[in-house]
């Protein structure tokens, strides 16, 4: 049994490095860097990614396409399947990143080494030796597929659910595939800025290349310490066993509001104190998947921009919403102060069925007779906010990076000094240009003929698509560098409703349709490049890189919509919030979101909300207020070059800290504030080295617990019906929250005034 060949001997930081070529002890060949390319100037990349290469690692082997598709498949159901629960469960993938290293090794040691066609051109083997660290990255590439969030299902949903009109399984089929392929295009017009340079570190990458040393990496135990691999069993196993508090037999941990404790029939102190409902004030959440569910691991933001998400949050939460409301502004006193719904004049939920007519378009006589619809203050003022993130985004990547980007546009970047995983990964064979274009096309092409061809049900005319296509190659550029450099992507889906809405109002698909090619498009082409600098980070060659990934995103899409398609036909009133019992979990926050949506820039269309005919045109400021912030930021930087602080004021991060809300609540944020800042500055300050060899692998570890114990629970006690009725299996405890403080309405459950 020969010695295995997949270990990375580099240390965490490459000291005295010399040209010739390193060998670790079993062999295997080491390529270090270059003498005059040193490390990453990127400090936290220096601290975890290491700088050689074997190149002689087989990636695309029999073992990377079976286990890589089970990982994608299993990921693909189980997200699905939890994502229309009350508190979506998001399983990532770092979870099979952890399960397949046995199951790896198990091939390895079992399956025949026998060469198929030896000598001829496609000889093959299925065991091409001891399973390695490039087969486990690939592996986790088709893993992500699975584990991100296929938006387009959101259109199936409301069409289907909310909606109650027909849609065929080969449309949704059609809308799901071309949206999810459609953003390899934007991913190869800007590969060469976005996973190139140094300054695109990807902070989130960092957690997974951590996890991968931990796993493959040989490490002498320090004295009186542990090695990275006992430190992540240690948290996995906590993780694991905690969850079942939160998960199941003490709900309330994911929010304690203890100010409605105190105060319990009070309105204004449950307006103020509940977590989910209000606006969270001394409101923390003891659960992982609470914390990390909207704006990703806490352990892996940058410290600064973890404080440009405080600032943003408390200004939205805590200054402008309250003085909105008890001024209020917009009738605000009729409605909660913190809620995803629609409403009457009235304070009642909106009839949006009586405003419909039999072929799916606005009845504006119908319209005329219900009103006006209305928001709450919360919802109204976060549409205000994403209106200022779209302006601040452009202009800030235009300010701050328009120099390096219009650099790199005149080639200058073979000419300047080369960044060190840039130059190692040189070796390999690129994807060629054309491969991304013809796929470009080809879906652009199948995207327009879905949409005229299934007309009746999509209602997006052929130049709504082309439009779609132009504003997400040109918000591809600006967002990629905000989410490489801070973690946080700027929701920019606003935009694409709001133009949509006046070009074609009153149909409520085409709206949608049109978000999900001009935003959901984007959004997934940032994903691949994210992916692609995984790969940069752990040497995969990109041709293997690029194969994981179409092939991974083509089954994720598959499995995504035959277990949405299975859940729609199986579980009785599935996001009927009225229908279902207090106790069922599928109640489907982001689709109600995505339907609220559809019906405020479709089906009524922006210019009756937000323009001349609406009571919301004032909301319209916040694009001059976004423009504004980054420049004067910028001035500042000018005016101050000494200070700084100031460049890291990032007005996209902060105007975006928001965004998730709803269906994101106050808990959410509060709870990932705190955890951000022990990481971000306590730890990394003055815990250099602890955060350094296991900060990472915490993130890793609390992911992989929290999604195995989920899904135990679900299957030996959720699937039994077997539940807890107790004082703390209530989620918030503020009853009070969601009730309107206007003397004149009267809600279920409130006291009347």
């Amino acid at each position: 049994m020969t010695t295995a060949t997949n270990e990375i001997t580099a240390p965490l930081i490459q000291k005295n490095r010399s040209n010739k070529t390193q060998s670790d002890a079993s062999g295997s060949h080491q390529v270090p860097a270059p003498d005059d390319l040193e490390n990453s100037p990127i400090e936290q990349v220096a601290l975890t990614v290491p700088v050689t290469d074997d190149p002689s690692l087989p990636t695309l082997t029999f073992r990377t396409w079976v286990l890589g598709s089970i990982a994608c498949i299993l990921l693909s159901f189980l997200n699905q399947f939890f994502w229309y629960r009350r508190e979506p469960l998001t399983i990532s993938s770092v979870s099979a990143q952890i399960a397949v290293v046995p199951l790896g090794h198990l091939m390895a040691a079992t399956i025949t080494d026998r060469v198929f066609f030896k000598g001829r051109k496609w000889e093959f083997t299925l065991n091409p030796g001891p399973f390695n660290v490039k087969e486990h990255v690939l592996i986790t590439i088709f893993a992500n597929s699975g584990a991100g969030n296929v938006y387009a299902i959101h259109i199936v949903s409301t069409v289907k659910i909310f909606y109650r009109k027909e849609m065929t399984f080969l449309v949704a089929l059609l809308v799901v595939l071309t949206t999810q392929v459609l953003g390899f295009g934007w991913a190869g017009m800007f590969r060469r800025y976005l996973v190139e340079p140094a300054a695109m570190w990807w902070p989130q990458n960092l957690v997974q290349v951590s996890l991968f040393r931990a796993l493959h990496e040989k490490e002498e135990r320090p004295k009186r310490g542990i090695t990275r691999n006992q430190f992540f069993l240690i948290a996995f196993v906590c993780s694991f066993a905690y969850y079942v508090f939160p998960g199941y037999l003490f709900p309330m941990l994911t929010s304690m509001s203890w100010i409605c404790w105190i105060f319990p029939t009070s309105i204004l102190a449950h307006q103020l104190g509940s977590g989910l409902h209000g606006l969270g004030i001394g409101a923390i959440g003891f659960d992982w998947s609470s914390i990390s569910a909207y704006l990703g691991s806490p352990l892996a933001s940058p410290w600064f921009a973890t404080v440009n998400i405080a600032i943003g949050f408390t200004l939205v939460t805590y200054v402008v919403t309250p003085i909105a409301y008890w001024l209020n502004i917009f009738k605000a006193k009729r409605f909660p102060i913190f809620s995803d719904g629609l409403f009457a004049s009235s304070g009642q939920r909106y009839n949006i069925s009586a405003i419909t007519d039999s072929n799916f378009h606005l009845d504006i006589e119908a319209y005329e007779r219900e009103g006006p619809l209305y928001l709450s203050t919360f919802f109204a003022i976060a549409y205000g906010i994403c209106f200022a993130c779209l302006t601040a985004t452009v202009v800030h990547v235009f300010l701050f990076h328009g120099r390096d980007i219009w650099e790199l546009s005149k080639s200058a970047f073979k000419e300047k000094r080369m960044d060190v995983h840039t130059g190692i990964m040189r070796k390999y064979k690129q994807v060629p240009q054309w491969w991304f274009m013809c796929m470009l096309v080809a879906n652009i092409t199948a995207t327009i003929f879905a949409c005229e061809y299934y007309n009746d049900q999509l209602q997006l005319p052929w130049w709504g698509v082309l439009l779609a296509c132009g504003l997400a190659i040109f918000f591809t550029l600006p967002v990629g560098v905000i989410t490489a450099t801070t973690n946080q992507t700027p929701a920019l889906n606003v935009i694409t409703e709001y133009i949509i809405g006046y070009l074609y109002p009153g149909y409520p698909v085409a709206n949608i349709c049109f978000k999900v090619y001009g935003y959901i498009s984007m959004k997934q082409g940032i994903t691949f490049l994210q992916d692609f600098k995984l790969g940069h980070y752990m040497k995969i060659p990109p041709r293997a890189m690029f194969i994981a990934q179409v092939v991974g995103t083509i089954i994720a899409a598959l499995a995504h919509l035959g277990t949405a398609w299975w859940l729609m036909d199986t579980i009785p009133n599935i996001c009927d919030r009225e229908l279902l019992p207090n106790s069922s979990p599928w109640t489907c926050p982001g689709d109600h979101v995505f339907y609220d949506a559809s019906v405020i820039w479709g089906l009524i269309g922006p210019r009756r909300i937000f323009g001349d005919l609406g009571h919301y045109s004032v909301i319209n400021w916040f694009f001059l207020v976004g423009a504004i912030a980054p420049l004067l930021v910028w001035l500042a930087h000018k005016a101050f070059p000494t200070k700084h602080w100031i460049k890291l004021i990032t007005m996209p991060v902060l105007f975006g800290a928001t965004v998730n809300m709803p269906p994101a609540t106050a808990v959410n944020l509060t709870s990932w504030v705190l955890i951000a800042f022990a990481s971000g500055f306590i730890a990394y300050r003055y815990y250099r080295g602890w955060w350094s060899r296991h900060n990472y692998v915490l993130s890793g570890a609390l992911d992989a617990g929290l999604a195995f114990m989920g899904v135990l629970l679900y299957l030996c006690l959720e699937m039994n019906h077997v539940s807890l009725e107790w004082w703390g299996s209530n989620s918030d405890g503020c009853p009070l929250a969601s009730c309107p403080t206007d003397p004149n309405v009267i809600a279920n459950g409130c006291p009347v005034f």
